[in-house]
């Protein structure tokens, strides 16, 4: 039964989450935990699925052209370059202050998404402009990533569409992104548990699905301003579980 609802959930989350670029593994740790999964063995699982559902959204991603590789490919160096730096300096600083100010950040961003609408400046932009914005946005999700120990790609979203992305391309962008950070987490997880064979596969065929169907949706059913306006949600529901994780 806990495989069932385990399997049901990342499918759920996923499909959902797949369309904001973001992954499910903050929704889906929880989720494990509470059906009885080890803290390390959820979190590595979590991360594994991120991942694979990333992996399969960008294969459609790619074929549909929505994926801006001038500004992927200096996002992810820079944003890996910066994640231990940020990790470093919140050693001297008080958490609970940082994830205040991460929610104000996330609520400012989902309203943003919500209510604004910034022009489409990136599009027909230069390769030095998009490979710019790809620094800038690599930057800045990679340090407060590494400086609160979230994953980059509720930062890394709104700020491209702030620059001028359409938002399925921002979101497509993200999803690549999210591959290599996700990877990286779930390797440092599972070195400290095992993995439940059993959640693995289970899991993992739902998150496949759920990618499929999310990316689906995102590039087939719905219109740019939509995917905008369910970045926005998805940015509010994450702001709303951090400040129910802090009070």
């Amino acid at each position: 039964m806990t495989l069932v609802l385990a399997a049901a959930a990342t499918f759920l989350f996923t499909v959902v989450l797949t369309i904001a670029g973001v992954g499910a593994a903050f929704v889906l740790i929880p989720v494990f935990i509470g059906l009885g999964v080890g803290v390390h063995t959820a979190m590595a699982t979590a991360l594994l699925l991120n991942a694979v559902a990333m992996v399969v959204a960008s294969t459609r991603f790619l074929r549909k052209r929505l994926i801006e590789w001038r500004t992927a490919v200096p996002l992810l160096i820079v944003a890996s370059a910066l994640s231990p730096l940020g990790a470093w300096i919140s050693t001297g600083l008080d958490r609970t202050v940082l994830l205040w100010l991460f929610v104000g950040f996330l609520v400012f961003a989902a309203l943003m998404m919500l209510f604004h609408r910034p022009r489409p400046r990136a599009e027909g932009a230069s390769r030095a402009v998009l490979m710019g914005i790809g620094v800038g946005a690599g930057g800045l999700a990679g340090f407060i990533g590494g400086l609160l120990g979230v994953g980059g790609g509720n930062i890394i979203v709104p700020a491209l569409v702030a620059a001028g992305f359409d938002p399925k391309k921002a979101s497509a962008t993200t999803s690549f992104v999210v591959i290599f950070s996700s990877l990286t987490g779930f390797l440092g997880h599972a070195s400290l548990a095992g993995m439940d064979a059993g959640l693995v596969l289970s899991t993992g065929a739902a998150s496949a699905l759920g990618a499929l169907g999310g990316a689906w949706l995102m590039t087939e059913r719905l219109q740019s301003r939509q995917v905008k306006i369910a970045i926005g949600v998805v940015l509010l529901g994450i702001a709303v579980k951090m400040i129910l994780g802090l009070v």
